[in-house]
Formats: structure tokens, C-alpha cells, sequence
């Protein structure tokens, strides 16, 4: 069923955590879990599913637009907490998300018809695979931009890898090993987004494109993004992160010279000794995969080894749980992690495979 202008749909019990209209030309998705900050769960995808698919096969939709409810951002990802009960009680509820939700990043990325992301405010983790792989993707003035799994024992996903891989020199590299969030500029230099347009405009565009087209709509709200900071740190960034380990990573940033750097590596020896290696090794497998389809396909590898890993339970009990910012990660350095113990995340899972590239195009940006 095709839904229509003003119409908002049931999705998590007594909750509308994804609201869906259409008007004119136009079909608007908002997520709608403020007290979460719009966090997926897996009824929030299917249901995200089901309108892309109603909407593109109705003629009367041009343009999807996807936003977030709430002053503070679209999504700060998925929901974590769910991830951490799941973990712990040994159940596959996170293997059957992620399968759901990797399957709509990729759809996303080949989506017929203009996929509007507005990235306002925080955008982190899912709430980046459920944007960045979209056709028009808007940041603003107050957009957070980030992939901050490495801090919670977890490894880039949702199609994160793949972008990361693609943004310009080791820019990536950097940004999937430390988790920083950045701002509207930094978020277009590394390919995350297409366009800054001012927050306050934002009401005016979703209108604007329930009357017109992306072509004809969006120049007269584009605007020229704030100075943004990693364009300066390139020459620092590109030599250091294209060290072949961690740590040399880490050592090149100590030696640098500059404080940011210096900053860099301090947040890099913060987070999980496993999850750094295993994201520097599925950043560097990427340009070997091709199209996203296989580079999802690899990431949903690594997200099931994660569950069995100790971090992740460890990590979101200690920054989401708890509280206490003092995780005990195992092994505790990167010295103890082996290549044995990274080599087990790219296993393949034989009948659990998640299998996307059968359909994909062939072409790759690389």
C-alpha cells in the first residue's frame, strides 16, 4: 500500500518511530525516536523497507526525503543496547538486524529515484548507512558526521568501510580508527555528503520538493559550507595513517610534531586494541571487493565475529550501560592482538552468509 499525505505508521508498540507522508511530488520519511535519538531498531528498518518499496513503484513520487525528528540529529545509529542484551545471552536478534538493515543500505545506494538525506545534527553509525549511501545528501551547520564504533569494540559497518575507503588519501583511515565526528565541510571533503545547506533552510527544501525536482529545487538553497579543519591536516593524516599497522600508525602520529596529531593518537589508544586492527584490515580489503554490495557482505562477516568477541559486550556496557568511559578491553594492547585473532572476523559463516553481490553492478570507483 502506497502511503499517502499526512498518514503516519505504527511501528515499535505504542511508539511511531517512523512517520511517513506524501505531498505533491514529493514522499517524506522521518525517524521518529527522539528519546533515542532517532537509533534504529530492527521494526524501525522493515518499516523504512516497505515505504521505499511502495514509493517506487508510485508514479505520483519523484523525490524521497529522509529526515530526522527532533532538534538534536537525524540518527545516531543503531540500537546498541538491544546489540549489548543480544551479545550477552548468546541470540542471533543482531545477526537478523543487520541482514535486514545492510540489505536497505544497499538499496538505498540504488534507489531509482532521488533519495534526499537531510544529515542534521548527529549522524553516526546507522544513522550514516541510512543517509551517506543516498543520491543527495545534505549536512548543515550543526551536522556530526562520524563512524565512532572502534570505541565501543565494534568495527565500521553499514556500508561504512566502503565510504571511508573512498574518501581522498588516508582521510578514512583516520576517521574509522579514531571515530571523531566532523562538520559539514569535513564531512564533503571525504565524500560523506554532497551539499551544505543552513539548518533554518531546511523546512523550506523539504517543501520546495514537493513541487519541484532535485535539479530545479536545490540551488536556491545550497550555500557555501563553514571552513572546515582536515583539509590543513592532510599532510600530516596522509603520511601517517598509510603506515601498514596500527602501530605505526600510532608512532608516525607521535612523532608528527603537531598537536593534533598527538591528539589523534591518544583517541586511537582509547579504543579497542581489536577493533582497530580489524578496521584497518577490512579499510584495506575494500578496494580488493569492488562494488558495496561486497564490501556489506564483508562487513556483515565482521559484525557476527563481533558478537562473540569480548569488546563489544565491554565496550557499550562502559559508554552506553554504565557509563563509567573505562572499558577493559581483551587483550588490553595492540601488541596482543594477533593476526590469528583479526584473520577470525573475515571468516567466511558458510549458510549465514549474507549474500548481496549477486545483483549488484559491476563498475567500482576505485
Amino acid at each position: 500500500m502506497t502511503p499517502t499525505t499526512d498518514r503516519t505508521d505504527r511501528t515499535d508498540g505504542t511508539d511511531d518511530c517512523v512517520l511517513l507522508r506524501t505531498e505533491g511530488r514529493a514522499a517524506y520519511l522521518t525517524l521518529n525516536r527522539t528519546e533515542a535519538l532517532n537509533a534504529l531498531s530492527h521494526t524501525m528498518v522493515r518499516r523504512v523497507d516497505e515505504a521505499l518499496t511502495a514509493w517506487e513503484h508510485d508514479p505520483a513520487v519523484e523525490t524521497v526525503v529522509i529526515s530526522g525528528a527532533g532538534e538534536r540529529g537525524l540518527c545516531a545509529g543503531g540500537d546498541i543496547r538491544s546489540i549489548h542484551a543480544d551479545a550477552r545471552s548468546g541470540g542471533d536478534a543482531s545477526a537478523a538486524f543487520w541482514r535486514d538493515e545492510y540489505r536497505l543500505n544497499a538499496r538505498i545506494a540504488r534507489y531509482p529515484k532521488p533519495y534526499v538525506a537531510l544529515m542534521d545534527g548527529i549522524v553516526m553509525g546507522g544513522g550514516v548507512g541510512i543517509s551517506a549511501h543516498g543520491s543527495v545528501r545534505i549536512v548543515t551547520e550543526r551536522s556530526k558526521v562520524a563512524m565512532p564504533e572502534t570505541g565501543i569494540g565494534f568495527v565500521p559497518d553499514v556500508g561504512g568501510t566502503y565510504l571511508l575507503a573512498l574518501a581522498p588519501g588516508e582521510l578514512g583511515t583516520h576517521l574509522g580508527l579514531t571515530g571523531v565526528p566532523v562538520g559539514a565541510a569535513d564531512a564533503l571533503l571525504c565524500g560523506l555528503a554532497d551539499h551544505f545547506v543552513p539548518a533554518d533552510a531546511l523546512s523550506a527544501l523539504g517543501a520546495d520538493l514537493a513541487a519541484g525536482s532535485v535539479p530545479d529545487v536545490l540551488p536556491r538553497h545550497v550555500r557555501e559550507a563553514p571552513e572546515g579543519r582536515l583539509a590543513a591536516d592532510r599532510e600530516w593524516i596522509d603520511h601517517c595513517y598509510a603506515a601498514d599497522t596500527v602501530e605505526e600508525i600510532v608512532e608516525r602520529l607521535l612523532a608528527a610534531g603537531t598537536p593534533a596529531a598527538k591528539e589523534a593518537a591518544e583517541t586511537i589508544l582509547a579504543k579497542s586494541p581489536t577493533a582497530l586492527k580489524v578496521t584497518l584490515a577490512a579499510l584495506r580489503r575494500v578496494r580488493d571487493l569492488g562494488p558495496l554490495e561486497r564490501v556489506l557482505e564483508q562487513e556483515y562477516r565482521v559484525s557476527c565475529a563481533a558478537l562473540s568477541a569480548p569488546d563489544l559486550v565491554e565496550g557499550i556496557r562502559a559508554q552506553v550501560i554504565d557509563k563509567d568511559r573505562a572499558p577493559r578491553w581483551s587483550p588490553a594492547t595492540l601488541a596482543e592482538v594477533g593476526e590469528a585473532d583479526v584473520a577470525r572476523f573475515f571468516a567466511p559463516l558458510g549458510a549465514r552468509e549474507l549474500s548481496l553481490a549477486a545483483d549488484a553492478p559491476q563498475e567500482v570507483p576505485w
